[in-house]
C-alpha cells in the first residue's frame, strides 16, 4: 500500500517535518509563561467557542458539559458543540477555525493535534498549531469481527484469523480492516493487534478509512472483515447479529489513552481565561461521567438526536461496564471499561503522546528523524490542565506527580519506555518506516 496516505502529502513533507523543532517557536511562548498568566482578571475574554465532536461515547464529557450547564457555570454561555461527520471533517474545520466558519476545538483522536500541528495531514502541509488540554478518556474502544468468522471466536490472538483472511484473498476476494482516520487511535489499535499475530496491515489486508457511524452499515454489506471504533457501534453490531467483539482495546494496553480535548493554539493564546473555563467545565463533566450513579442519565443524553442518535439499548450496557461480546462471553463490571476521570484519565501524559508519535513513525505516517519530543512540548499543554485542576480544587491524589506514566506493557509482552522510544521501535517486527 502506498505510504502517501495523507491528504496534502508532498515531497517537501519529509524536509518540513525533519525541521519540526522550529515549529515550537511561537507556541513555545505559551509554555514559558508564568503559572498565573491565565488569571489576570479571571473573566473569560469571550463567552463563545465552537467545539466539534464525533458521535461516540467518549465525547460524552462535551455533551454533559453542555446539557448539565458546566460551560455556563464557568462563564462560557455561548459554546456551540457541533457534530462532525468524520475525523477528516473535524480536521478540515479545525484548519479553518471559527473565524472561517470552522471550529475552535474538538473531541479528537489524540494523535490528530500532532498531525495537524506538524502539517502532516493539512492542505499543502501547512502547520496549524494545536494544543491538547486534557485527555477525555482511557480504554473503551473495541475491535469487532464479522459473523463470517464466528467459528474462530477471535480475541487477542490473530494468527488463525490471519490464515482465514489469507484463504479469502487466495479465493479472489479482498480482505479489509477498517479504522476511522489514518494515524489516529483506532488505526493504531487495529494495526498493533493485527501485527502482533503476524498480519501485515498494509500488505496482507486493505486497511481502509470509514467514519465511525458508518461502521455497522458497512459491515452489514460486507465492506470489511474487522473494524476498530468506539461505542456504541461495536455493541450495535452485536445487537444486530452482524458480528461480535473480539476485544476491548484496554485488553491490548490496559488503561490506554484515547481521545483528547484540543483547541487551536491561537484560541488558547488569545483567550487564556476562556480556555481555562472550557477546561474546567469539561473536567467537571468528566467527574460526572465517571460516577456510576449518572450512567443511566448519561446513556439517555448520548442517545439523543443532537448527540449520538443511537438507541439507549446500544449504549447503556457498555457505559455501565457490562460487555456481552456476542460469542457467549460476558464480562460484568469490565476492568477495562471506559474511564473518564478515575486512574488519572483526564490528565494528558506527555509519555503517552510520545507513544502515539512513535507508532505513527512505525507505520510511515511520520518520518523517523522527526523530533517527537519537541513536538510534544509544543502541543501538550498539561500545564494548563494542572492550573485548571488547582482552580477546581482537585484532590492531590487525582493529579499525577510526573508528565510520564513510566514504562508501558502491551498484551504481547512488548514494552514502551518513554526514555528510549527507539528501543521500542526496534523491537517491532512488522513496520513501515518512512
Amino acid at each position: 500500500m502506498n505510504n502517501n496516505r495523507f491528504k496534502g502529502y508532498s515531497p517537501q513533507r519529509r524536509r518540513f517535518l525533519k525541521n519540526s523543532a522550529t515549529l515550537v517557536g511561537g507556541s513555545a511562548l505559551l509554555s514559558s509563561l508564568p503559572v498565573s498568566w491565565a488569571f489576570a482578571d479571571g473573566k473569560p475574554e469571550t463567552t463563545a467557542a465552537k467545539l466539534g465532536f464525533i458521535a461516540l461515547t467518549d465525547a460524552a464529557p462535551l455533551f454533559v458539559a453542555d446539557e448539565k450547564g458546566f460551560f455556563a457555570k464557568h462563564g462560557m454561555t455561548d459554546v456551540e458543540v457541533l457534530k462532525q461527520s468524520s475525523w477528516g471533517t473535524t480536521r478540515d474545520n479545525l484548519v479553518l477555525g471559527s473565524q472561517r466558519n470552522g471550529i475552535d476545538g474538538a473531541h479528537i483522536l489524540t494523535p490528530m493535534p500532532y498531525l495537524i500541528s506538524s502539517g502532516a495531514v493539512t492542505p499543502n502541509n501547512q502547520p496549524v498549531p494545536m494544543s491538547i488540554l486534557a485527555r477525555l478518556n482511557l480504554n473503551g474502544q473495541c475491535i469487532s469481527v464479522g459473523s463470517d468468522y464466528a467459528d474462530l471466536e477471535v480475541q487477542l490472538d490473530t494468527r488463525e484469523f490471519g490464515q482465514a483472511l489469507a484463504e479469502k484473498r487466495a479465493g479472489g476476494d479482498e480482505a479489509s480492516a477498517a479504522m476511522t482516520f489514518p494515524g489516529g487511535t483506532h488505526d493504531m489499535w487495529i494495526r498493533y493487534w493485527m501485527a502482533a499475530g503476524g498480519i501485515d496491515p498494509d500488505r496482507d489486508v486493505s486497511t481502509i478509512t470509514i467514519p465511525p457511524a458508518q461502521m455497522v452499515a458497512n459491515m452489514r454489506v460486507g465492506s470489511m472483515d474487522t473494524f476498530c471504533v468506539c461505542e456504541p457501534w461495536n455493541h450495535q453490531l452485536v445487537n444486530q447479529g452482524i458480528g461480535y467483539t473480539a476485544n476491548t482495546t484496554g485488553e491490548l494496553w490496559n488503561d490506554h489513552p484515547e481521545k483528547a480535548f484540543a483547541m487551536r493554539s491561537d484560541y488558547v493564546e488569545a483567550n487564556p481565561n476562556a480556555t481555562q473555563a472550557l477546561l474546567m467545565a469539561i473536567m467537571e463533566a468528566q467527574m460526572w461521567c465517571e460516577d456510576p450513579a449518572n450512567h443511566e442519565e448519561m446513556a439517555q443524553i448520548c442517545s439523543r438526536r443532537r448527540w449520538i442518535h443511537a438507541p439507549y439499548g446500544d449504549l447503556i450496557d457498555r457505559i455501565q461496564g457490562n460487555f456481552d461480546y456476542g460469542t457467549g462471553r460476558v464480562v460484568e463490571d469490565h476492568p477495562q471499561m471506559m474511564r473518564y476521570w478515575d486512574r488519572h484519565a483526564s490528565y494528558p501524559y506527555k509519555s503517552h503522546d510520545l507513544w502515539f508519535l512513535t507508532e505513527n513513525k512505525r507505520w510511515g505516517y511520520l518520518p523517523q528523524d522527526m523530533d517527537s519530543a519537541a513536538l510534544v512540548e509544543q502541543v501538550n499543554r498539561e500545564d494548563l490542565w494542572r492550573q485548571a485542576a488547582d482552580r477546581l480544587g482537585v484532590a492531590s491524589s487525582d493529579i499525577p506527580d510526573s508528565t510520564s506514566r513510566g514504562v508501558e506493557t502491551f498484551f504481547d509482552g512488548k514494552t514502551f519506555d518513554p526514555e528510549n522510544p527507539q528501543a521500542y521501535l526496534d523491537s517491532l517486527e512488522i513496520k513501515r518506516l518512512a
